[in-house]
């Protein structure tokens, strides 16, 4: 089940980090950026991290296609898996309204692990111009994934989302004014329902600073924290 969850993990992970916008994009739009993040357990205590690589930027305003690389590494910052997995990812930004291309991720990893993967659902937005009390559309995905002796589906509801605040945030990688919002996240996985609460802070040109995510009683599960900007 570990491949499985990693596809869940950083499919959530990609659409947290879907935050573009066409006048303020919550997103690093330009090629060759980098970005590295820390997860953290409950404890506060790091036990893996991310890299996101832009490779390119095409169009601007209030539409782009911008797309870039997401890999998992260890606890030392080393890739998880040699030669290295950089799974492909695109944002798109069409009439001010910011679309992550699900399909296009998962189509790479079909190549790579031999997985039918069939994607259907309501992708996340973010509307332009963002201020606290703001809602935010509910989204939704369902994934099925077919492998050779069982079928797994996933279905992933985002809900309640809102901005709550612009405040100042300070990581790693420096002091950052955000936008923090909130979302519900409802994960049903083979009939057994998880929901959690995950709290994002987005700053303009660099996307998602921090992230928290809170189980059913309010309790902290896990956070990330980006360390560092290239």
């Amino acid at each position: 089940m570990k491949p499985i969850k990693l596809l869940l993990t950083t499919a959530l992970t990609a659409m947290i980090a879907a935050g573009a916008y066409a006048q303020n994009t919550f997103f690093p739009a330009k090629a060759g950026m980098e970005l590295i993040y820390a997860n953290k357990d409950a404890r506060g205590r790091v036990d893996s991290h991310s890299r996101q690589i832009i490779k390119s930027v095409e169009g601007s305003g209030s539409n782009m296609t911008i797309s870039y690389v997401f890999e998992s590494l260890d606890r030392n910052q080393k890739s998880l898996s040699n030669p290295p997995l950089e799974i492909p990812c695109t944002v798109i930004v069409k009439d001010d309204v910011v679309i992550l291309d699900m399909n296009r991720f998962f189509a790479d990893q079909q190549k790579d692990q031999q997985l039918k993967i069939e994607i259907t659902g309501v992708p996340m937005e973010l509307p332009n111009n963002l201020q606290p009390g703001q809602s935010l559309k509910d989204a939704e995905i369902t994934m099925t994934i077919d492998m050779v002796i069982t079928s797994i589906r996933t279905v992933m509801k985002m809900t309640d989302g809102k901005c709550l605040a612009i405040e100042s945030v300070t990581v790693p990688a420096g002091t950052f004014t955000c936008h923090k919002i909130t979302q519900t996240v409802t994960t049903t996985v083979m009939r057994r329902e998880v929901i959690t609460r995950t709290d994002s802070w987005y700053a303009p040109g660099i996307g998602t600073v921090k992230t928290e995510t809170y189980d059913n009683r309010d309790r902290l599960q896990s956070s990330t924290e980006l360390i560092q900007v290239l």
